[in-house]
């Protein structure tokens, strides 16, 4: 199976036909089948809030949803053994609402590029997971040492006995707070592509715009298409290929979301209602 999906729904204004308003999130189901929120990352969301998503997608339909900031260990959002512990009762609590309707298709664990490939920090990977048993988890760092080639195959033999999905990411890499696109099945339910674009310069902007930088870039037809072989590929090896555009600075995500659909022949099942559309008269 492979599915597609976009990071947010609100900022997809390729889906509106240009039109300058926040898109609700029952116009993106009607689309996309899964969508990946950042919502927890900040704060955990209270249960009529997930509810309230639940209710404007179709039951099929599919959340990834980014592990709070605290428990990825992010600067700033340090905490003592047992605020964390408390943290990660609550973020599986609110968790277990989707896992429950079978629409949590993975929790997103992206770890800061300062969570380097260490003793201690492999440690902490082993808590992490027994902390949130129950819950499917997938691994993205920002930290290339983990991909090094005395590191990298250590790190997916400890990712299939942890049950870790690894993420396939694609980035810019020229510095150490990125890594390499490497596709590889830790788990057999999933392998999760996420495509950041490759805005070189972009990735390393510094300033209160970075946001507006990072991620703009427009993948071209041959990335695509180079994208399709390696999915068609891993699909042979794993239940569900799912992939995730996140290059949305410039309005991009959804076009190249829909043109991947299209070069790899894909339907979605379940997907909600697509408005009707305004006749043009004139």
């Amino acid at each position: 199976m492979i599915t597609i999906g976009l990071t947010t729904w609100s900022e997809h204004h390729a889906l509106l036909h240009g039109q300058e308003r926040p898109v609700r999130l029952d116009e993106y189901a009607a689309y996309f089948p899964t969508v990946e929120v950042d919502t927890f990352f900040y704060g955990i969301p209270q249960s009529t809030t997930i509810q309230k998503w639940q209710a404007h997608v179709p039951a099929g339909f599919q959340f990834i949803i980014k592990a709070h900031q605290a428990l990825t260990l992010h600067p700033g959002q340090e905490l003592d053994t047992i605020q964390l512990q408390e943290r990660f009762k609550q973020f599986e609590s609110a968790a277990q609402l989707l896992l429950a309707a079978q629409q949590l298709k993975t929790v997103l664990c992206q770890f800061p590029p300062s969570f380097n490939a260490t003793k201690q920090n492999i440690n902490y990977l082993k808590y992490f997971r027994k902390q949130l048993l129950a819950l499917p988890l997938t691994l993205e760092f920002r930290n290339k040492s983990w991909y090094v080639p005395h590191i990298l195959s250590s790190l997916v033999r400890f990712c299939q006995e942890e049950k870790y999905t690894l993420a396939a990411v694609d980035e810019p890499t020229q510095s150490i707070g990125s890594i390499p696109f490497y596709p590889v099945m830790t788990t057999p339910d999933l392998l999760l592509l996420r495509l950041h674009g490759r805005n070189q310069q972009g990735w390393l902007k510094a300033g209160k715009d970075w946001r507006k930088k990072r991620t703009l870039y427009r993948y071209n037809h041959d990335e695509l298409y180079d994208f399709k072989q390696t999915i068609i590929t891993m699909q042979k090896q794993v239940k569900e290929v799912c992939i995730i555009f996140n290059n949305n600075s410039g309005g991009d995500a959804a076009d190249n979301a829909l043109e991947l659909k299209r070069l790899l022949g894909v339907s979605f099942e379940s997907l909600g209602p697509l408005p009707p559309e305004q006749l043009d008269l004139f």
